[in-house]
């Protein structure tokens, strides 16, 4: 099987590069549909409609409804289609970039990506995630190409949530050890192929920035404030997390988020939050040596990370319940089995449960 790398055909950060978006619009497109939630409008709406003032690109905007769903997907593209749009931008967070580039996929046009925040490594995907109108997870709907453009405004990154920048670093720390066990395993990764040297460097590029920047770039977006450190988390949490996830692999960090996610307890936890402590329980599994586990640990306590099941809003659960997480993540389709070693519900309920003690030692120990 061949090696595959994907990536976004562009990729633009910097500080009010969103007053840009309508400069960048002309060079795809004649007129574009912005999807935007309401509360985004809001905030930027101004700024986005500025932008266009001046460019060859005409410019609608239309809400988004709040799910990606079918029903969501096949009216936008109906208006992108009756409004004669030959570009689909999608601006705010991770339903919305995935909404807008099922659109723009099922309507064949371009997609510029804009987050407003840096909770995840979705932006860079050739991936859209399709759940029912009620919120049920559906499918994953594999894109033939990555978004045209990915536009990372700092200055309004910077104004979001610190959670949610954390809650991204969370989703980032699992690449370098998700796409370090598929290359173990020799297991096939998102793009559809082998890893590729170039995508394992970005990964562990990604984790040296996050431990060299991370509590640096907390503090200063607590000050409310863009310093360099800020700028190499947002990109490690978006670019270098995307391309490393997407082209080395998923392992055992997110099945075992997936599996959590069938207790209701920590459906108030954000994705990268469960990530984190999901890449704990992955290192208890690959038992890793203590000093390293010590180091993951402690950096996720200081950024602010959950390091135990009370910190995920679990600390009631039953063994029961926890055997039923397990089981979840061990899903026939799931990516636990990226792992290069056999792994059964067995043990990675112990591995949840050990990962949970340590937490709770190095808390008690702070």
């Amino acid at each position: 099987m061949a090696k595959i790398l994907i990536s976004p055909s562009k990729y633009l950060q910097g500080a009010g590069e969103m007053k840009n978006l309508g400069t960048y619009a002309a060079k795809s497109g004649k007129k574009a549909l912005v999807l935007i939630s309401k509360g985004g409008y809001k905030r930027i709406g101004k700024t986005i409609e500025e932008s266009f003032a001046e460019s060859t690109c005409e410019v609608i905007f239309d809400y988004f409804n709040g799910e990606c769903c079918n029903s969501e997907i096949d009216r936008l593209v109906k208006i992108v289609k009756d409004e004669q749009c030959d570009l689909t931008i999608g601006i705010g967070g991770g339903k919305i970039f995935d909404t807008a580039k099922a659109v723009a996929y099922y309507a064949g046009t371009p997609v510029f990506i804009c987050p407003t925040i840096a909770s995840t490594d979705a932006p860079c995907s050739a991936l859209s995630v399709i759940y029912t109108e009620e919120g049920v997870f559906e499918k994953y709907l594999f894109l033939p190409a990555n978004p045209n453009l990915v536009l990372m405004d700092t200055d309004i990154i910077t104004k979001s949530p610190v959670r949610l920048t954390v809650a991204g670093m969370g989703d980032a720390l699992a690449t370098y050890f998700e796409a370090r066990a598929c290359k173990r395993s020799g297991a096939t990764s998102c793009a559809g192929g082998k890893t590729t040297e170039a995508a394992m460097a970005l990964a562990e590029l990604c984790f040296n920035t996050l431990m060299d920047e991370g509590v640096k770039a907390k503090i200063a977006l607590e000050a409310g404030v863009c310093t360099p450190a800020v700028e190499k988390v947002i990109e490690a949490n978006t670019l270098l997390s995307g391309i490393g996830f997407e082209s080395a692999g998923l392992a055992g960090a997110h099945a075992i988020h997936n599996g959590f996610t069938v207790l209701e307890e920590c459906h108030h936890m954000y994705h990268g939050e469960k990530v984190a402590f999901g890449t704990i329980t992955q290192l208890v599994l690959e038992n890793i040596p203590q000093e390293d586990l010590e180091e993951i640990i402690l950096w996720c306590i200081e950024v602010g990370l959950p390091v135990t099941l009370a910190e995920l809003g679990a600390g009631k659960v039953t063994d029961e319940q926890l055997m039923e997480v397990a089981t979840t993540a061990c899903a026939e389709n799931d990516t636990l089995h990226n792992m290069p070693f056999e792994v059964t519900p067995e043990t990675v309920f112990a591995a949840i449960k050990a990962a949970d003690a340590y937490g709770r030692y190095y808390l008690d120990e702070e």
